[in-house]
């Protein structure tokens, strides 16, 4: 069987990681599964832009718009000008709703916490409202100036000041309980003992608060025979709870073990994985996939890095478990778990890119290129 998956290549280490990641992904696969993947480029970023003056192309929307997986490097995003961010847009394009970002440990890491070995999470994050919204005006603006007219004179919200520049932060039921319901999925199809949802609805009531009230009531009407709460917990039943996002935090740190599942609403889901990304060696070993009903879109979660692009020093491991995600998402878990078996033994072996080296006691220190062929090799 063939599966058409499309790639983009991604801006500045994005070419390097690449070429270092595409063969370890598909030796993983191997002949047995009798799954062949056909890999068919669309361009977005600068390369695109460079060919065809648009950084996100027509021709790439209709290929994606037809596509139910795709795989991207690391897209670069102009801080205070331009388009507010390429990944937002392609979440806002495709509805991709759902952030979903693996978190486990590597056997051979010197990481900040005494015992990375304890941190095994799947991070839910909401990928359209809150922030992602990208509703705000500048201080000063004639936009900013007539809703902060509106919302001291017909709401009552003197405290705020008439320089003020004003965000939006949208949460509706919709987003909230389709975003909790794919977690709630995830979690009992694996059987796995905890799904947590994260919020601040201690200050932000009909908000944040709002997330935890309907990710409750989703688990009562619609998972009512396999979940039970905290307070009244069941044998054999997956237990919902929720955390403050600080004390999530501080949870994270403190009892990881006591957590599975994290169902997290957009700004605190973006800090909570990497946060939790840093406790097991960090992001360049961090993958993670943006999901709608129909389109599984794998990437690698790590910037561009575009002070090392061109010189071999890159690491390709987050793309590398992208594309286990991508092969676990295809029916093929036996070949994503040889790419994160590989991953680890090479780790353990202490060969690794230099952004690890430091977490590798009497690590020798490989480019790019040399980190992939190790990792193939182990496979």
């Amino acid at each position: 069987m063939r599966k058409t998956v499309y790639w983009i290549e991604g801006d500045g280490v994005g070419p390097e990681i690449w070429r270092a990641a595409r063969p370890v992904i598909d030796a993983a696969l191997g002949l047995e599964s009798g799954l062949i993947l056909e890999w068919i480029e669309v361009p977005a970023g600068e390369k695109a832009a460079a060919e065809t003056g648009s950084p996100l192309p027509e021709a790439t929307l209709r290929a994606l718009s037809q596509a139910d997986v795709a795989v991207k490097g690391p897209l670069g995003t102009s801080v205070g000008t331009g388009i507010r961010s390429l990944n937002v847009l392609l979440r806002q394009t495709f509805d991709l709703y759902a952030g979903i970002r693996p978190v486990r440990s590597f056997r051979g890491l010197e990481t900040p916490v005494r015992h990375p070995e304890r941190v095994d999470m799947v991070v839910f994050r909401e990928n359209t409202e809150d922030v992602y919204a990208g509703i705000e005006y500048a201080a000063g603006s004639p936009e900013a100036r007539k809703l902060i007219e509106f919302l001291r004179d017909e709401l009552g919200a003197t405290s705020l000041r008439e320089d003020a520049a004003v965000g939006i932060k949208p949460m509706s039921e919709y987003a909230s309980v389709r975003l909790v319901r794919r977690a709630l999925r995830y979690a009992l199809e694996r059987g796995l003992d905890s799904l947590t949802l994260v919020h601040k609805g201690n200050i932000m009531k009909f908000t944040e608060g709002a997330f935890r009230h309907w990710g409750y009531e989703l688990a009562a009407r619609e998972f009512a025979g396999q979940t039970c709460t905290e307070k009244k917990p069941e044998a054999g039943k997956l237990v919902v709870k929720d955390r403050i996002a600080d004390a999530m935090f501080q949870e994270a740190l403190l009892r990881p073990e006591q957590y599975r599942v994290l169902a997290a609403t957009n700004l605190n889901g973006d800090y909570l994985s990497d946060a939790l990304a840093a406790q097991v060696g960090g992001l360049g070993l961090a993958p993670g996939a943006n999901m709608s009903d129909s389109l599984a879109f794998f990437e690698a979660v790590h910037g561009t890095a575009p002070d090392i692009a061109g010189w071999d020093r890159a690491n390709p491991g987050s793309l590398m478990l992208c594309g286990a995600m991508l092969l676990e998402h295809l029916g093929v878990p036996a070949a994503a778990e040889r790419i994160r078996a590989a991953l680890e033994k090479s780790i353990a072996a202490k060969t690794v890119t230099e952004d690890l080296a430091p977490q590798v006691p009497g690590a020798r220190t490989v480019g790019c290129a040399a980190f992939g062929d190790i990792v193939g090799a182990k496979l």
